[in-house]
């Protein structure tokens, strides 16, 4: 099975330095691989893993946590760290980082041995940057198609958007239109009804009027006659009473008579 992998190309400036050099890096789990020119010399290093076994028991961490650490630095140039490339003699030279941990500044540094064909190792920097400029662009293209086709679906969609919403108002509105004009009719219908309701409650209420009248106006002709009965009532007996005691009165004339 082969070694998972990544590759990195860092253009590092040294000290702010307008000159610069090129640092492609060939990162494994356990080792990596640097190699690095000026454009007309070129150096390499080698980080076996026994040699970072080595460093990483020194700093206390795992392997694959230092080639991670290593690539971040080497593979992006990160503004809070100093960058050095200097002499190591015979040619070779020393390349070295610094980064904070635990409020502490710690100082990395690899030595890097000069290219036996330096031409040879700067043409393959050369063509990794070629190669990942062209993969860089196609990508550009690619993801630029399908921009403008989100875009123009974007369009569509927002023009479809408010083509429903004014649809809607539309509908909206004809609806409330039809349901303003169909309840009108109900109230109207209401009111008919409410009209018809009183007046036949008013046509009803006559008859009955005239009825209570009709039997007012009898109970005051009883009412009347009765009374009538009572004045002549006891008239009527005192003179019938005077009547009597008169008839039943004995004559004195005759009885003298008699004597």
């Amino acid at each position: 099975m082969e070694e998972k992998k990544q590759h990195t190309c860092l253009k590092l400036h040294i000290n702010g330095k307008e000159e610069a050099i090129f640092v492609k890096g060939t990162w494994f789990d356990t080792h990596f691989n640097l190699s690095i020119t000026d454009g007309s010399t070129a150096w390499y290093c080698h980080a076996s893993e026994e040699e970072l076994k080595q460093r990483a028991a020194q700093w206390d961490q795992p392997v694959s946590e230092y080639v991670k650490l290593s690539e971040r630095y080497l593979g992006f140039q990160q503004p809070g760290s100093v960058y050095a490339f200097a002499d190591a003699g015979d040619g070779h030279k020393r390349l070295s980082w610094t980064f904070e941990k635990g409020g502490m500044t710690l100082y990395w540094r690899w030595k890097c041995m000069q290219s036996p064909d330096s031409k040879k190792a700067t043409a393959e920097i050369l063509n990794f940057l070629m190669d990942a400029n062209i993969r860089l662009s196609e990508e550009v293209v690619i993801k630029t198609e399908l921009f403008e086709k989100t875009k123009v679906e974007a369009e569509k969609c927002l023009a479809q958007s408010e083509r429903i919403a004014n649809e809607r108002v539309e509908f909206e509105s004809e609806i409330y239109t039809k349901f303003l004009g169909v309840l009108n009719s109900k109230k109207a219908k209401l009111r008919e009804l409410r009209d018809q309701l009183s007046k036949q409650d008013n046509t009803d209420k006559h008859p009955q009027e005239e009825d209570d009248a009709e039997k007012t106006e009898s109970f005051d002709e009883e009412s009347d006659y009765d009374k009538s009965d009572e004045d002549e009532g006891p008239q009527t007996c005192i003179t019938s009473s005077s009547k009597d005691v008169v008839a039943n009165k004995p004559s004195r004339r005759r009885g003298s008579k008699l004597l």
